[in-house]
């Protein structure tokens, strides 16, 4: 065996010697691991992942090699990516530059020759936690806060692939414009929008009500991110002025958190979180089953939903914890999961024709 250039150091004191696999450095981060087998350069920029390090379960990674083409942001937000084996050749003719390569350009650090099923167990029974990955044997120092929203509004217009076309969505339909508060949005979401017929104009996480309708929209879209959803106050005023305006409303991940504290609601920190991309989900009105892809720490409390009018729509089907919500009068729904599938599966595109729907039938804007 070659000696150890990497050294992953659990806060509990639990070392794991490894190579390194990409960048030099050291970095603290939330361990937290995904269970997709593919999908590792969306995961990594992903900004859901914005300080934490991910243990991927999957024992082969890099094998296809990276493309430009699937980044899911603008930059890498993982600080660490933990596998058992790197793959050092890319088979794959879509393929521009190696895992390896990818990471060291974008200052990503990895470890390989880890026993990725110990690391993984051990979360499992102890939950997220902190931890050091370092190409030194110095200690690490604490990293400063990062922000993952975008600065100022933009505009979005590239549609997905025309081979995923939204069912019931015809081309030559009016795109409507609704507006998208960025907590750290996934570049495949704003695709799937213009696929399902809209016109996104990003905001800053941090713009005021009063920005976002003077710009008119039809709708409002709560995208995903990383964080405590109860420490986002402002977003929660900001979210409520909406609501009160009679925009529809389509939250996921983070955003659906949001909604809930908007509404009266709370959310508590799941022990290691859903950070993969083949959680089952039951929609709790047909019983269908659909198999989606996750990345949260935290959940909404359904003990706290009974005076806030909004109804538990789907359950996830591992832990019973709250998949998906709909308001009982206003044009507001959520869902805990990723519906672009980047990565993932496809099984929930159908809610973007559903937000374009609520949009057409109950925006103020189409009155």
């Amino acid at each position: 065996m070659p000696e150890p250039s990497a050294w992953l150091v659990l806060e509990d004191g639990t070392l794991f010697p490894g190579q390194s696999a990409g960048a030099p450095g050291e970095k603290v981060f939330e361990l937290v691991f995904n269970t997709a087998m593919s999908g590792y350069q969306e995961i990594l920029t992903d900004p859901s992942y914005c300080g934490q390090g991910v243990v991927m379960t999957y024992p082969h990674i890099g094998n296809y090699g990276t493309v430009p083409e699937d980044d899911e942001s603008r930059r890498c937000w993982a600080e660490a990516l933990v596998v058992r084996q790197m793959s050092p050749v890319a088979s794959n003719w879509r393929s521009k530059q190696p895992l390896k390569e990818y990471l060291v350009e974008r200052g990503v650090l990895a470890i390989e020759g880890v026993d990725t099923r110990a690391l993984v167990l051990r979360l499992r029974e102890e939950g997220e936690l902190k931890a050091v990955l370092s190409t030194e044997r110095d200690q690490a120092e604490t990293l400063a806060k990062r922000v993952v929203t975008c600065s100022e509004a933009y505009d979005w217009a590239e549609p997905l692939d025309p081979a995923f076309p939204f069912p019931g969505v015809d081309a030559t339909d009016e795109a409507l414009p609704i507006a998208c508060l960025d907590f750290g949005v996934k570049r495949n979401i704003l695709r799937c929008l213009v696929s399902a017929g809209f016109s996104p104009r990003v905001f800053p996480a941090s713009s005021s009500a009063e920005e976002i309708l003077a710009w008119n929209p039809a709708g409002i879209f709560l995208s995903n991110g990383p964080g405590d959803p109860a420490a986002v106050t402002y977003a929660h005023a900001s979210v409520r002025a909406l609501v009160d305006a009679g925009l529809p409303v389509f939250g996921i991940c983070l955003g659906h958190q949001i909604l809930s504290h908007v509404f009266g609601g709370n959310t508590f920190k799941l022990k290691f979180g859903h950070h993969g991309a083949n959680h089952p989900v039951v929609d709790q009105e047909t019983g269908q089953v659909e198999i989606t892809s996750q990345n949260h720490s935290f959940a909404v409390d359904p003990e706290s939903l009974g005076e806030t009018g909004l109804k538990v729509t789907h359950l996830n089907a591992n832990d019973g914890t709250v998949e998906g919500m709909a308001h009982g009068e206003l044009p507001v729904f959520s869902v805990q999961y990723h519906p672009e599938a980047a990565p993932g599966p496809h099984d929930p595109a159908h809610l973007f024709s559903r937000f374009r729907r609520i949009v057409e039938e109950k925006s103020p804007a189409r009155a």
